[in-house]
């Protein structure tokens, strides 16, 4: 299944034991119903409490046979106002929506405004006063490519190897939203949050360009600056290998243009 989801409202993806309202919770409990029988779902990646996602790709076995379209909107209605099923389909035995994976997609939504949003309260955080983008966009060019990013992951992070390969990293404006587009073969415990916190911290100012490349050299968190709200970043696509034929809405779009250059977001 394709899942969007607000998660303001939630702590995060993860069924916890303190039977906190959880993603993963409203999503067992609405499919289980329609399965007529307990589902375990498994996600893409996890979100932390307060990120949204755009295209969360999750998958579960059952024996229940049921077509797609009830599949889809008997789900959706057993779920709560701030999830929606987009599509489902059915998938192989090899199929794993976190480990068949091949690429993840995020972008982090900052508002470039004199005073505070009533609307974009929850979707994006705000800037009270103008970010330099020409120098966020140079300082990001040292984040593309395969990396050691100690600096840029959480200290809880239990991944084996901090090493990981961004694809792109891009930045552009339209109207008062800075949009941050980011995608790679994986991520960090925090790792989109800590790189959307050290470029703001560039863009206003408060660090050169080059903090960037010198906290790659340093591979120590302790540096690394502020993390970023949760409330910006959504989860926007995962990619898998063609073969598992997914009907997914969200393609990846550039955010900029060349190098350097403050450009405009595609509308």
């Amino acid at each position: 299944m394709g899942v969007e989801y607000d998660g303001t409202r939630f702590s995060g993806w993860q069924v916890q034991a303190q039977s906190l309202r959880t993603v993963q919770g409203c999503l067992e409990a609405a499919i289980g119903r329609v399965a007529d029988r307990p589902v375990t779902v498994h996600c893409a990646g996890r979100t932390d409490a307060g990120v949204h996602a755009l295209e969360q790709v999750i998958h579960f076995e059952t024996d229940a046979e049921r077509a797609m379209r009830a599949w889809v909107l008997g789900t959706n209605a057993n779920l709560p106002g701030d999830i929606a099923v987009r599509w489902a389909v059915p998938v192989g035995p090899a199929f794993h929506a976190r480990f068949s994976a091949i690429a993840r997609h995020y972008r982090y939504l900052i508002l470039t405004r004199a005073t505070r949003s009533a609307l974009e309260r929850e979707r994006a955080v705000w800037i009270h006063r103008p970010l330099d983008l020409a120098a966020m966009q140079r300082a990001a060019t040292a984040l593309v490519g395969e990396h050691d990013f100690t600096s840029f992951r959480a200290l809880g992070c239990q991944a084996k190897s901090p090493v990981r390969r961004i694809h792109y990293l891009e930045l552009g404006r339209r109207g008062e939203l800075i949009e941050l587009r980011v995608g790679a073969n994986g991520f960090l415990h925090h790792m989109v949050r800590n790189i959307a916190g050290v470029l703001l911290a560039i863009g206003r100012g408060e660090a050169p360009v080059s903090w960037t490349r010198e906290l790659l050299a340093l591979r120590d968190r302790t540096l690394g600056g502020v993390t970023a709200p949760p409330h910006g970043l959504y989860l926007a696509r995962v990619d898998y290998p063609p073969e598992h034929a997914l009907p997914q809405v969200f393609e990846r779009e550039p955010a900029s243009g060349p190098t350097g250059e403050a450009a405009e977001m595609p509308r």
